[in-house]
């Protein structure tokens, strides 16, 4: 059984161009992980940039708007997919991005730990219901205020208020100890 949060649009497979990328998250360790984040998430702008040419400078300054905002998005994707990602569950990692004639959809799946998914759903209703700026404004003092252990809390944020994305989720558990969620970003080009 699957729980949706937010207007969850389905994988558009076949009505567009795409690309699926997946990972072994307990293969390496973390730190080494996140090079390789980086790295992906620029493979994914890069490749989605051949289909905006530059020809003209307006053109150009268009593709690069995309190229940084899929680059951002994919990253921020990929390190919550990988930070949150339930070794135990064995599960790979997979980010899968869409291009449809006026979006760019994103989607990323990982294992969760079944401890975990209740406080991040909570997160989740607050980030569909309340104002997005606010949250931000709130989310700075806390980081201002205490010690995060480099995770700053933005990332979702950013992606509301800076790219004008829609957010959702997709809970699906898969066992008794397994349950996957499936982030999707969507935003306009």
């Amino acid at each position: 059984m699957a729980q949706i949060f937010g207007d969850f649009v389905d994988k558009q497979e076949g009505s567009g161009e795409y690309l699926q990328i997946g990972f072994s998250p307990h293969a390496m360790p973390l730190q080494q992980r996140w090079r390789n984040n980086g790295l992906s998430a620029n493979f994914l702008a890069d490749y989605l940039s051949t289909f905006f040419p530059g020809e003209n400078s307006a053109a150009s300054a268009r593709q690069a708007e995309i190229k940084d905002a899929v680059s951002y998005v994919a990253n921020e994707l990929l390190e919550n997919a990988m930070k949150f990602s339930y070794t135990a569950a064995h599960q790979a990692v997979s980010i899968e991005m869409f291009l449809e004639a006026d979006v760019i959809s994103l989607y990323a799946t990982n294992s969760l730990d079944p401890q975990t998914v209740a406080p991040f759903q909570q997160y989740i209703q607050r980030l569909l219901t309340e104002d997005p700026d606010a949250l931000y404004m709130e989310q700075l003092e806390h980081n201002a205020a205490e010690d995060h252990n480099g995770a700053s809390g933005l990332g979702f944020l950013t992606m509301l208020n800076d790219y004008g994305a829609t957010l959702a989720w997709r809970f699906t558990c898969l066992g008794q100890d397994v349950v996957t969620v499936t982030t999707m970003v969507r935003f306009s080009v």
